[in-house]
């Protein structure tokens, strides 16, 4: 049997999750003994200056025994990150071709801007 169609085979069910430049596959496989696991791949694309791109991927495995705990620790988890930081994804800004759309002066760049400047009375002069 090929080792293609081995992964076919325990490949029971799968979901994918499409994010940017990331893709998340979610796969419920067999083990030998016929009891099931699940697996986690990261896979990230990579353009090349010339056109080419490859992938990089990063895997997960996770058994049942692992289960609880891990939902437990992913679910306060991801609470902590949205009651601290909200929903609002910032991290586009980081990216090379990031533009913002519109300009919004933060609270310590406009006190930078205000110290920045001497209001002069020409009385004064």
């Amino acid at each position: 049997m090929r080792e293609n169609d081995m992964l076919e085979k325990d490949e029971i069910f799968s979901k994918v999750l499409r994010a940017g430049r990331r893709t998340y596959f979610f796969d419920v496989r067999a083990t030998k003994a016929d009891d099931y696991y699940i697996t986690i791949t990261e896979s990230k694309k990579f353009t090349e200056e010339d056109g080419s791109f490859h992938f990089k991927k990063h895997k997960i495995y996770l058994y049942k025994e692992d289960f609880a705990a891990f939902t437990d620790i992913l679910e306060e988890m991801t609470a902590y990150v949205l009651n601290h930081k909200g929903e609002e994804v910032i991290s586009e800004r980081h990216q090379k071709d990031f533009k913002r759309e519109y300009q919004q002066e933060t609270p310590v760049e406009k006190a930078q801007t205000e110290k920045s400047f001497t209001d002069i009375d020409f009385d004064d002069i």
